[in-house]
């Protein structure tokens, strides 16, 4: 990636992952509609009638079902976004994070230098169980199956682990300068969507959710409970980068701060009526102080718990305005084990915002909306705290505001001086989690006598040396680190010990360093202080 203008780029970069990861948004029914509740015969309409006849009659060979899928991509891009074709693969993937879990065998892993390196274990999984540690590397599966070569990827490391067949499969191990064979069996293995959960200081609960699954209520729930019990008297909810996922876990959780019968959400469409979705019973955390952190990677299910929670006035909203999507998606199965997600609804908060931003033009445009923010200033200037639509008042009288997010109640402007694109390239290409990882490795002795996130936060790391070797390891991806200025500098050796302590410690120990540095998590701090 040529350097450039980081407006260009990061925006660019979120609005793709914003949309691959709105697309598990939906609201969860039970009677998913199945694809002959419409149509008796799918090729007695035009499309089906146009694409047979290519079929039979172009000039030249044609793939029939890529021509359908084109044809149907085609059609659903006039209606909204998120009215989207799931191919049977990608409904797969969608189903696992939705449910919170996937057969598999309970690893995270890198591929570094062509070959598969172990970066975590699932606690309880069947890698743990065999005894694999972080920093083994596969060789082989099943003797025949190499995983090390050339142009080895992430993605083609999770196909074959797939399409390994049978509950059980030898794996060729390397330990520093051993190999060793074992075997690993197949297993539930849980997706988490609490990455985080512990104190802040002697009353401040920080919690961090990274998406909406069926599990998330029950995860969250014990995570208060052990807050709870470790002094929690106030709650941080950090929801960035949370793009959504099933709404009742959502509102299950929104539940807990809000009294019986209040209103947390209702949807609304023209062919499915209005369907309000309300406290079933008194929240048993609905006189806890609260401060909800949200950015523009904030969507649809977030977006829903922070604008109930910011309506009846039960929480702080701080950070960046979300993202703005307040469509409701039924998912209907198709016969080729596809789906298609079809917006059927609008949400809206419990005063009646609808917090769906404008997308009139086309699907490339609504995309675009986020680089636009950038490029105006809303996001680093810091003005995202003016009007995005109507004006609804609260209980308490504060004003809110409607068609384009929820916006924050305390603005925290992105800061670019941390992240300039001479940095910016060291993240994108994931030159700094490899670099971080491979010290980690070659320093273990003297880092393993850390026990904890707090040790490894006060531990003395030998900067200078650290920053010429990832200048060295940088090289290999066409990065030069040379021109990168003092305040992005620290900012990437802060992230570098964050992700060392991701490595050591797992996902909590990552936010348990990085929350020192955030300024939004130091807003959130300051306005927990200043509440009576």
């Amino acid at each position: 990636m040529k350097k450039t203008n980081l407006k260009l780029w990061l925006p660019f970069l979120l609005s793709i992952m914003m949309v691959i990861g709105m697309v598990i948004g939906y609201k969860l029914r039970k009677d998913t509609i199945g694809p002959d509740s419409f149509i008796a015969n799918p090729h007695n309409t035009a499309i089906g009638e146009v694409v047979r006849i290519i079929d039979k009659m172009y000039v030249k060979g044609t793939d029939k079902d890529s021509l359908e899928m084109k044809a149907i991509n085609a059609l659903l891009a006039q209606l909204d976004p998120f009215s989207v074709y799931i191919s049977a693969q990608q409904l797969k993937e969608i189903n696992d994070k939705v449910r919170g879990n996937y057969i598999g065998i309970g690893i995270g892993f890198e591929v570094i230098q062509d070959t598969v390196a172990i970066t975590d274990i699932v606690k309880g999984s069947p890698a743990e169980k065999a005894g694999i540690k972080i920093g083994d590397q596969f060789l082989t599966f099943n003797d025949t199956i190499k995983m090390s070569g050339p142009n080895r990827s992430d993605l083609g490391v999770v196909n074959i682990l797939e399409k390994v067949v049978g509950k059980k499969f030898k794996v060729l191990v390397k330990r520093q300068q051993k190999q060793f064979t074992t075997t690993l069996n197949k297993a539930m293995i849980p997706i988490f969507s609490i990455d985080a959960a512990y104190m802040l200081d002697a009353k401040t609960g920080y919690v961090k959710i990274n998406q909406f699954s069926e599990t998330t209520y029950r995860e969250f729930m014990l995570a208060l409970e052990k807050l709870k019990k470790a002094g929690m008297t106030r709650l941080m909810i950090d929801l960035r980068g949370n793009s959504g996922g099933v709404l009742t876990a959502a509102t299950e959780i929104a539940n807990e701060f809000l009294a019986d019968q209040q209103l947390i959400v209702y949807t609304e469409g023209d062919k499915v009526g209005k369907t309000e979705y309300r406290c079933k019973r008194d929240g048993l955390y609905k006189d806890l102080r609260l401060t909800v952190l949200v950015d523009e990677t904030s969507a649809s299910a977030s977006e829903v718990l922070a604008g109930a929670l910011q309506d009846w006035d039960r929480a702080t909203i701080i950070g960046r305005r979300t993202f703005g999507k307040g469509l409701v998606q039924d998912q209907f199965n198709l016969t080729n084990g596809g789906a298609m997600r079809l917006t059927v609804a609008k949400y809206f908060t419990p005063l009646g915002r609808n917090i769906q931003k404008p997308y009139d033009k086309n699907t490339a445009e609504y995309q675009r909306e986020l680089t636009k923010r950038f490029h105006s200033g809303q996001t680093v200037l810091g003005d995202t705290s003016s009007p995005t639509g109507k004006a609804y008042k609260t209980p308490n009288g504060n004003t809110v505001y409607g068609g384009g997010g929820v916006t924050p109640d305390i603005l925290v402007a992105y800061d670019t001086t941390k992240l300039p694109p001479s940095a910016l390239d060291l993240f994108l290409k994931g030159t700094l989690t490899r670099f971080t990882f491979q010290y980690y490795m070659h320093n273990r002795p003297s880092l393993d006598s850390l026990t904890n996130s707090t040790a490894l936060f006060d531990y003395p790391l030998p900067k200078d040396q650290i920053w010429e070797q990832l200048g060295q390891f940088a090289l290999a991806d066409s990065i030069h680190i040379d021109s990168i200025q003092s305040v992005a500098k620290e900012n990437v050796l802060e992230k570098f010990r964050a992700f060392l302590a991701k490595d050591m410690f797992g996902p909590q120990g990552y936010f348990e360093i990085n929350n020192h540095y955030d300024n939004i998590v130091g807003k959130g701090e300051q306005i927990m202080n200043q509440l009576k």
